[in-house]
């Protein structure tokens, strides 16, 4: 029998954060069978709090984006819309979210449906030339050309690259890949972090996206602002070589999926998600 981990590593199993309840399936009704129509379902729930505020969307609701599980949002959209989630829905009517609930939402649905998907937390390098701004996208296996898709289901309206729906290598990088990038001297860490603020940015903030990467590989998808571990150590400056090893062997664990490795790392202790914080 499957262990507990072995099932968060099976993508096409249902996390803590990607589970359904049961009752919930009819919202799902009329959902596209392919997985970029799902994505893009996907993409007309959500509003960033900045595009809420001037809209007069009120600010309690800003509250919305700290929501964690799939079937929550799931609850709070039916509660601002009863419509199938296949149905558009006004600015007003879509909940107030980050990148990660467009990721989160996108890869539920698509396990919902037996497509094998995870989200996965990085850094886009299309909003802006020579920068790479903090972003997460989703995954799904497309089996049978046998590779993982990367889409942007928040921007696939945009046209900040030519197939937002099938990222092309490089565009999104994941926090691992930024990470292995920074520690070969192929990337200045200062141009990579978050937009809207002087301070969130460089090698601290890839190596919080490289942890937080591994979370959601391990099933665990956890908010952009959630710190564990030795992260917020890693923020204030006050980890050294020891923790930047062990983000090397996160970052080739995470790239090359072994099984036993990320097993491993996801319960090293300067790693693993605090029960209270873990969900399921």
């Amino acid at each position: 029998m499957p262990t507990m981990t072995e099932d968060l590593l099976d993508h096409s199993r249902p996390g803590p954060f990607t589970r359904f309840r049961a009752e919930q399936s009819a919202t799902m009704d009329g959902l596209p069978d392919d997985p970029v129509g799902i994505c893009a379902a996907v993409h007309s729930l959500f509003i960033q709090p900045f595009d809420a505020v001037p809209l007069g969307i009120p600010e309690e609701r800003m509250a919305e984006r700290n929501i964690r599980p799939a079937s929550d949002l799931v609850d709070r959209l039916t509660a601002l819309d009863p419509a199938p989630l296949h149905r558009t829905r006004t600015p007003e009517e879509r909940v107030v979210g980050t990148c990660r609930h467009w990721a989160i939402l996108a890869c539920a649905l698509l396990r919902a449906r037996g497509i094998p998907a995870r989200a996965r937390c990085g850094f886009g390098t299309y909003f802006e030339a020579g920068r790479g701004f903090d972003h997460w996208i989703t995954e799904y296996w497309k089996s049978e050309e046998r590779r993982w898709v990367r889409v942007d289901v928040e921007h696939l309206d945009k046209d900040h690259v030519e197939h937002p729906e099938d990222l092309a290598p490089g565009e999104f990088l994941t926090g691992g890949e930024a990470w292995t990038r920074y520690r070969a001297g192929l990337i200045d860490p200062q141009t990579f972090g978050v937009p809207g603020t002087d301070h969130a940015w460089g090698p601290a903030e890839i190596s919080g996206n490289t942890v937080r990467d591994l979370a959601a590989l391990g099933g665990r998808e956890m908010l952009p602002w959630d710190e564990w571990g030795r992260m917020t150590e890693a923020y204030d400056g006050l980890t050294g070589p020891e923790y930047d090893d062990l983000l090397d062997a996160v970052a080739e664990a995470c790239a090359g999926q072994d099984p036993a490795a990320l097993t491993r790392l996801l319960g090293h202790r300067d790693l693993a998600v605090p029960a209270d914080m873990a969900g399921g």
